[in-house]
């Protein structure tokens, strides 16, 4: 079955009670039973609900994984997965990360006992250099947030499996469309499902698919007794979201090729992030790994000011200055006091993401409009 086929009919069927094509939101916390144990697989719906169980498998088919795992928020799923941790263990990730999971890793996690070394992984001897026997897990994410920076997954995997370390890779801005970590050897891929997965911006939750049966066991328990799940709402809307995915993705890249080759040529922009451009370092690997190269850029005006950054956002009509991405509307954002402004200004200039620094979700709109919107605010 190939994807655009996955999205609507992958591990689906009609529900088994009254053959809804659609599934129906089980909006319930628990479930008769025969005899205590005795039960139609559903006994309390932290535990399980059929709407959720729905999602889960079509996140498992999309993803080519064999298990799935929906929580109520991207960093739910992020936490659950940190929570395969032990104190004295160390996770290497990348320098170029979004600013919610430095935060979670180093203001809660590193509190646990756990060590965290953020590492420019363009080039793969940065990782390997900081690997030691306490090494236990690799989070990455490619394309990077915001700074669009692409990583080798299937080197990285190698790496890890040479050295029996899980390798984590945050699938967000890619999507399964884009790109599918499984099949270049991670083990685990998360997704904010909030952005291209819902697509329209109405909920927020987060994703988990591996293929490993054990590895499922440990993050369906710490599912199950942490309690983070999403509810049968999200999951519902979630599960109408990603049967759109195909057909939104295309008209993301289309639009997101567009604006970045108008931005490059833009004589007030300094410099757009976006891994298309045959320039951009790390394009051969975006060509191999990627489908196409997705509707999120970033790019700098002249100078280096937050005040110059806001100028041109305050002035857009048709984007609107919101946090999060990956909906049908564009979005504009500016990194440096949003998204990421729990990491220190010292770190994010190490990687070039200064005050100046704007991100654009391009969304599906006419593209010329977005173009003239943008046109308006730049002058």
């Amino acid at each position: 079955m190939k994807f655009n086929t996955k999205t609507i009919h992958g591990n689906q069927k009609p529900d088994a009670a009254y053959g809804s094509v659609m599934q129906p939101i089980y909006q319930t916390s628990t479930y008769a039973q025969q005899s205590p144990g005795d039960h139609k697989g559903y006994a309390y719906s932290r535990s399980a609900n059929p709407t959720r169980h729905a999602l889960e498998q079509s996140l498992a088919s999309i993803e080519n994984g064999a298990f799935g795992m929906a929580f109520a928020s991207g960093m739910a799923a992020i936490d659950a997965v940190m929570k395969l941790l032990k104190p004295g263990d160390e996770v290497i990730t990348t320098n170029d990360i979004y600013g919610g999971s430095f935060r979670l890793f180093t203001k809660v996690y590193e509190g646990y006992g756990i060590t965290f070394h953020f590492v420019d992984m363009s080039d793969i001897k940065n990782i390997e250099t900081q690997i030691t026997n306490n090494t236990k897990m690799i989070w990455m994410e490619s394309p990077t947030n915001p700074m669009m920076n692409i990583f080798d997954i299937q080197a990285v995997a190698k790496l890890a499996n040479q050295n029996n370390i899980l390798l984590a890779v945050d699938n967000t801005f890619a999507t399964p469309y884009l790109q599918n970590p499984l099949d270049l050897g991670a083990h685990i891929v998360m997704h904010s499902a909030t952005k291209y997965l819902g697509g329209h911006s109405d909920l927020v939750m987060g994703a988990l698919i591996v293929n490993e049966k054990t590895l499922a066991e440990r993050l369906y328990f710490i599912q199950n007794a942490s309690g983070a799940i999403c509810g049968p709402q999200d999951a519902f809307l979630a599960l109408r979201g990603i049967k759109t995915l195909h057909v939104r993705m295309e008209r993301h890249c289309h639009n997101g090729r567009a604006i970045a080759h108008y931005l490059k040529n833009h004589s007030k922009v300094e410099k757009v992030y976006w891994p298309g451009f045959e320039d951009h370092p790390s394009h051969h690997i975006a060509k191999r790994q990627m489908k196409d190269f997705g509707g999120m850029l970033s790019f700098s005006t002249y100078g280096d000011s937050t005040e110059d950054a806001l100028k041109v956002i305050k002035n857009l009509k048709i984007f609107t200055l919101a946090e999060s991405l990956g909906g049908v509307e564009s979005l504009a954002g500016h990194p440096a006091t949003m998204t990421h402004a729990a990491i220190p200004k010292k770190d994010r200039l190490k990687i070039g993401l200064t005050d100046s620094l704007i991100r654009l979700s391009v969304g599906i709109e006419d593209v010329d409009d977005l173009i003239e919107d943008l046109e308006q605010a730049l002058e």
